[in-house]
């Protein structure tokens, strides 16, 4: 006979967060899959560096290396399989990470994503057609090496996921990747240009190539408003009422256009690409732009 015990608290709270996580993650996933689909039937494969022999780094043996690739001294000093990697494995690499500051959050009426949303979705879709092609990828703020297969996307998937609710800086903090890595941030790059400025410098200084994707509300474009308006900051700058909100638009247009140009100039002078997206066009046309601007393309 087979007696049934009761299942601790404990443990029946972690599988309903788990079941939780898990209910979350599929959406993400499909919805990705369905973009990367799309843009996939019409994109050619990505050119890549040729191989070198400078070496990058050492990495512990995974499942599915060749035992031809464990080098052995190496290995013999930390008692442990180490895998030699040379440069041109890096440029395989491609980090992404996305803005989850509170200005993200931002949706206007009638639109269906927060841009947090729909810069998650673009990463996601992208990920999936860089690994499709072979690449290997990583998130900036996630303590990985850029692997590939799909559980890899997986698990990138899952980390957005858990990390939804949690907000985080504007930039980020993490620059330090192997040469000729590519990196992609994802976000309304709103704060302070220098500041961006300054993060694209230091990644190009070591070799780095990368793209900005700029993520914004249509209401951030258009500036729908009209008559008197009550403006919320979402990162603490307080409320702001403005009679005729109208008569700004003109200045608020010209100093968008601005803040474009300078984002561009920056990508201009350090050989990345700079791309806009709004949350109410398709993700689609985003997709393409930003893999044909990886594989060799210029600002789009």
């Amino acid at each position: 006979m087979i007696v049934a015990s009761p299942v601790p608290s404990t443990g029946r709270g972690l599988r309903q967060r788990a079941e939780q996580l898990a209910a979350a993650v599929p959406p993400l996933m499909v919805a990705a899959e369905r973009v990367a689909a799309t843009v996939a039937q019409g994109v050619h494969g990505r050119r890549r560096v040729g191989q070198g022999e400078t070496f990058w780094q050492f990495r512990r043996f995974e499942q599915g290396d060749a035992p031809s690739q464990v080098d052995w001294r190496q290995s013999g000093k930390r008692q442990s399989l180490f895998v030699r990697q040379n440069e041109w494995e890096a440029a395989e690499s491609v980090w992404l990470w996305r803005d989850a500051s509170p200005s993200m959050t931002y949706r206007s009426r009638g639109v269906e994503q927060t841009k947090r949303e729909r810069a998650e979705l673009l990463l996601l879709a992208l990920a999936t057609l860089l690994i499709r092609g072979g690449e290997r990828v990583a998130l900036l703020d996630e303590k990985q090496l850029p692997t590939t297969g799909r559980a890899t996307i997986e698990r990138l998937a899952q980390h957005i996921t858990r990390f939804a609710a949690r907000e985080g800086p504007s930039l980020p903090e993490r620059t330090e990747l192997p040469r000729f890595a590519q990196v992609v941030l994802f976000g309304d790059f709103l704060s302070p240009a220098e500041e961006t400025e300054s993060l694209v410098r230091r990644l190009a200084a070591g070799g780095v190539k990368g793209a900005l994707m700029q993520v914004l509300d249509p209401s951030e474009e258009d500036f729908p408003f009209s008559g008197r308006t009550r403006f919320e900051g979402l990162e603490g700058e307080g409320s702001l009422i403005i009679g005729r909100v109208e008569t700004l638009r003109e200045d608020y247009e010209r100093r968008l256009a601005d803040r474009r140009r300078a984002l561009a100039a920056i990508c201009r002078r350090t050989g990345w690409s700079y791309l806009s997206h709004r949350t109410d066009r398709p993700p689609q046309t985003a997709l393409l732009a930003l893999y044909a601007a990886l594989s060799g393309g210029r600002d789009w």
